[in-house]
């Protein structure tokens, strides 16, 4: 009888912020979760910040920060590759190759591109291609090229990520079309949630959590600074007495993404009789985010400390994702006629 290889899931993150609820509920624990029947590959990538991170001490910390923040939600780097994109110089080498193998037309209809020329045409630039950088137009090349060099099976992603994987298919076609024969890259598979809206967070405006929006509660923040900005997010003035709808508030939803069952389930009860205030509400999910995120704060912290372990974990997955990627170059360096 033959055993199937185990499929191969990976999941790249981009270090453009300090980390938020968002962050955690809509992307890490899902990819934690999902990841746990395949092997998985978690990386780091910061040379795609690039495109619109120009501060060096902030790229430099938002990437520890990355780091720390999946190694304290669980990410266990024994089970598991978790490196920097900038540690493995062999992505670097194949982003070339494969760029030789990337239609500028598909390149034209990537998301991020065209969403940048309708900016501009809605601005009334006359250039649409005005404050387009290369590197933002090559991104999803590049992005193909992180998944391909680990010969991943499967990408799990958000809808509006779906067409880096198909890219990354298309790309890989594209090479393997010219020298399958001597060498195939291997084409992947998106992994998207049946149902995401589950997933997404309040911000402390009501609308989604979003960096973009100024409305996220950070995911590590002292105590005193979580409880001051859950007691900031507004609520109505209806009476302690009177009965509330408990799924028109922010701060319960944010409440039943992090309570037990039973918890939610007797605030929800007594939010509908009345007898509930908002500001026992705040007081309740800020009681319920310390105890949950407590243990991942101190863990988080100590990472952050110079002198951490972080560094040397960093390192040795590097190490572990260089011996991945090193075989799949040499290939790809053999099948185009370079380097012997």
């Amino acid at each position: 009888m033959v055993t199937a290889e185990p499929k191969v899931s990976l999941t790249g993150i981009k270090p453009t912020g300090e980390p938020h609820l968002g962050n955690y509920i809509g992307a890490i624990k899902p990819a934690l979760e999902l990841a746990g029947g395949a092997e998985s590959i978690y990386f780091i990538a910061d040379y795609h910040a690039l495109t619109s991170v120009r501060d060096p001490e902030l790229l430099g910390r938002w990437t520890r920060s990355v780091a720390a923040t999946w190694l304290a939600a669980g990410l266990d780097p024994e089970r598991t590759i978790f490196y920097r994109q900038s540690d493995v110089p062999e992505i670097f080498e194949l982003h070339w190759v494969l760029s030789c193998f990337s239609a500028k037309g598909l390149m034209n209809r990537a998301h991020a591109y065209k969403a940048a020329r309708d900016r501009n045409r809605e601005a009334g630039v006359e250039d649409l291609d005005a404050g387009v950088n290369m590197g933002l137009f090559n991104y999803p090349v590049l992005m193909a090229v992180d998944i391909l060099i680990m010969e991943a099976d499967l990408v799990p992603v958000g809808k509006d990520q779906l067409q880096h994987v198909e890219y990354a298919a298309d790309i890989a076609g594209a090479f393997n079309a010219v020298y399958g024969d001597a060498f195939r890259l291997k084409i992947p598979k998106a992994v998207v949630p049946t149902e995401d809206s589950g997933r997404t967070l309040p911000g402390t405006d009501g609308r989604k959590m979003s960096k973009s929006y100024g409305n996220t509660i950070p995911l590590f923040a002292p105590e005193a600074e979580l409880r001051k900005t859950v007691r900031r997010i507004p609520t109505d003035s209806t009476p302690v007495e009177a009965p509330k709808d408990p799924d028109s508030s922010a701060v319960f939803q944010l409440l039943s993404h992090f309570a037990d069952p039973a918890t939610t389930t007797e605030v929800r009860a007594r939010l509908e009789a009345g007898g509930m205030g908002w500001g026992e509400l705040k007081d309740k999910l800020y009681v319920v985010l310390n105890e949950q995120l407590g243990p991942l704060r101190e863990r988080y912290d100590a990472l952050m400390q110079p002198g951490s372990e972080l560094e040397e974990l960093l390192a040795i997955g590097a190490a572990k994702a260089r011996r991945r990627a090193q075989p799949v170059l040499e290939q790809v360096r053999k099948a185009i006629g370079i380097g012997g």
